[in-house]
């Protein structure tokens, strides 16, 4: 069997194996049968499908048997789910949503004291969000190398981010500052996953504050938070977290240098204009008014010097964070700005950490700009000027090693391991492959529509792996059946190790709207397949003091408040009847005794809106008020056993 570097077979060799698809579940004697048939019946099935050969070549690519596993997840942002998907690659087989933002039936994620608890901590000003607009994923690092340990996601329109453990892929915590009202630069990890940083997106008053807009150059601030993560913890350390104040640009996405540059933090801006919009009292829309300069400013922040400044008590304090002011940044030399081809989107850096990719939506290049230029600029004092609240400016010729000319609407920029990059062009609907020796665009392959960003198999990474890249597409049109109005999104599987270059997977996602995404080698992850011992609380990671073990369960009355100590196992609930009295405060503790893999229960009450999944060896706890009387079935949601229907009781409210 030949085969064209990863997947792009010969002509034979599509028909034998065509053949062979055409009977899979067949014996072996058939199965041999069918691998010796005339290539005319393989002809006719592609003529009876309409398939061309490039059409047999994709299938055959991502065509995983039952049972196969694949070589790569993809953690891929919800969107506006505020969840998380993970998604197999090559199959492009969503394996699992991952509550994070939002409630989430399916794990009970949000319906059970535990998760109702890491949902509360990202409740801002005293309300709780109900809604999540997830942007970007990032993967834990250790020296520059997805380590499959944790991921980390941002909600944009709430300042949020989040912490999700992949050894059960359960959100463990949410963190939330008002210091700044959205984010967009977040989440992304330095190195050795020291620090998570989150970046304003909108400009505003540093803690939440009123001010008028036109007031915008005075009291209307960004900041980046630099959320210190304690790897042994699994947890942020609000302590020995801290922000810097921003110019009231609107920063926008970020990257951590690595090797050559670790120790910095790069965050791109757009609207260096300052335009604040009011189109119905005389001003121009913020489309425009934020659009006029042809440079933006990329921020350089030396996060080193930073962490020592704040070690050195040189903050402030607002809303809860130890701030760098902006003075104080100047006064230190801790933030350098850079013009940048207008309104980008993208900064990415390099897997050596010697460059800096920009691309600019509303420009046609990609920008390279050297670190070692930018570090001698910067050790230099050479600056062009400061902007108007003291921030030096370093000169944009001297910064860059060169651009390429990419096409019409440049975004998002991933890397290969043969010294190519990857960038996604909008407004062409196209991924450009270019050289960054260089600097030469070497081909570009169609997507269907409007591609946003893009992800390389480990491309973020200090050794990218190259093979496979998913286009992350805005519009579908006319790629699938209409469904109305509203229509899926479109992530595209490019086998980019093809000469030329071959979509080969076309996977509608029907969330909206999902931004970002990472890919790791699914070999990294190793995640539990039960919760031992059983009564594991999955928030806290060790046992709950309300587990239940086989024999001890029991109803305990404590005046209004009533304990129900449960227990699940295949198939029947301990007890069955709970009797409670209409106003009486309700507590299960509900324990999984299962030890089986995939031996997995759920548990309901009838409109009482009650409802966790109990995978095996897990513990829930789930508080409510019996506020009717009546009698409420209870039972399994999961499909568990031949008796799985029969895995039921009674909830019986009395009246009081």
């Amino acid at each position: 069997m030949k085969f064209n570097r990863i997947g792009a077979l010969s002509a034979p060799s599509i028909g034998v194996l065509l053949a062979a698809m055409a009977c899979i579940g067949c014996g072996p004697q058939q199965t041999a049968q069918v691998s010796q048939a005339p290539a005319s019946s393989t002809a006719d099935l592609m003529k009876q499908r309409g398939l061309n050969e490039a059409d047999v070549s994709a299938a055959l690519q991502t065509y995983t048997p039952t049972g196969k596993k694949d070589t790569y997840l993809t953690f891929a942002s919800g969107g506006h789910g505020g969840n998380m998907i993970v998604i197999g690659v090559p199959s492009m087989r969503i394996l699992k949503y991952v509550g994070v933002f939002t409630p989430e039936p399916w794990q009970g994620y949000g319906y059970g004291d535990q998760s109702n608890a890491v949902l509360e901590g990202g409740s801002r000003f005293g309300k709780e969000m109900t809604w999540g607009d997830m942007h970007h994923p990032a993967l834990s690092e250790t020296n520059g190398e997805f380590d499959g340990k944790f991921v980390f996601v941002n909600d944009k329109a709430n300042a949020r981010i989040a912490v999700v453990d992949l050894h059960d892929f359960v959100t463990k915590e949410i963190v939330t500052s008002t210091l700044i009202q959205s984010d967009h630069g977040a989440t992304f990890v330095t190195p050795n996953t020291e620090y998570v940083v989150e970046s304003s997106q909108y400009p505003a008053p540093l803690g939440g504050g009123y001010a008028p807009i036109e007031e915008y150059q005075d009291k209307y601030r960004g900041a980046v938070i630099f959320w210190k993560f304690d790897r042994e913890k699994g947890r942020i350390d609000r302590a020995k977290s801290f922000a810097m104040e921003l110019p009231p640009y609107m920063q926008d996405l970020a990257d951590a240098g690595k090797l050559a540059s670790e120790g910095w933090v790069f965050i791109n801006s757009f609207n260096t204009e300052m335009s604040w919009g009011g189109t119905m009292e005389g001003n121009p829309p913020m489309e425009s008014g934020a659009s006029q300069n042809d440079m933006d400013y990329l921020h350089i922040i030396d996060l080193k010097k930073a962490e020592a400044v704040r070690n050195a008590g040189k903050t402030t304090k607002i809303a809860g964070m130890d701030v760098i002011s902006l003075e104080t940044t100047n006064a230190e030399g801790l933030l350098h700005l850079v013009g940048e081809p207008k309104s980008p989107h993208g900064v990415d850096v390099t897997p050596d950490g010697k460059e800096l990719v920009v691309s600019g939506k509303l420009d046609t290049h990609a920008t390279v700009y050297s670190f070692e230029k930018l570090k001698g600029l910067i050790d230099a004092k050479k600056y062009e000027g400061k902007d108007q609240y003291g921030v030096p400016i370093l000169p944009f010729a001297d910064s860059i090693r060169g651009q390429v000319e990419i096409g019409l609407g440049p975004l998002h920029t991933q890397y290969d391991d043969k010294g190519n990059a990857y960038t996604s062009v909008f407004i062409e609907s196209t991924v450009a492959k270019w050289s960054l020796k260089d600097l030469k665009v070497l081909e570009k392959v169609k997507v269907h529509y409007n591609v946003g960003h893009i992800v390389a198999a480990e491309g973020d990474t200090v050794s990218p792996d190259g093979g496979y890249l998913i286009a992350m597409n805005k519009w579908a049109l006319d790629r699938f059946s209409k469904v109305g109005p509203l229509l899926p999104q479109n992530f595209q599987l490019i086998n980019i190790n093809s000469e030329p270059m071959q979509l080969i997977y076309d996977m509608p996602l029907p969330l909206g709207e999902p931004h970002y995404a990472q890919m790791i080698k699914a070999d990294k992850l190793d995640p539990v397949d039960v919760y031992k011992p059983a009564g594991y609380d999955v928030v806290t990671d060790e046992p709950n003091p309300n587990a239940v073990t086989a024999g001890k369960e029991r109803i305990e009355r404590e005046g209004k408040d009533v304990h129900v100590y449960m227990t699940s196992v295949r198939s029947h609930f301990t007890p069955d009847i709970v009797r409670v009295k209409k106003g009486d405060t309700v507590h299960l503790h509900i324990t999984n005794v299962e030890q089986a893999h995939d031996a997995t229960h759920g548990f309901t009450v009838g409109s009482y809106n009650v409802h966790s999944s109990l995978e095996p060896g897990k513990h829930v706890d789930i508080t409510f008020t019996a506020d009717r009387e009546g009698t409420f079935p209870f039972y399994c949601t999961e499909f568990c056993s031949a008796l799985h229907l029969e895995m039921a009781g009674y909830l019986l409210v009395e009246p009081s």
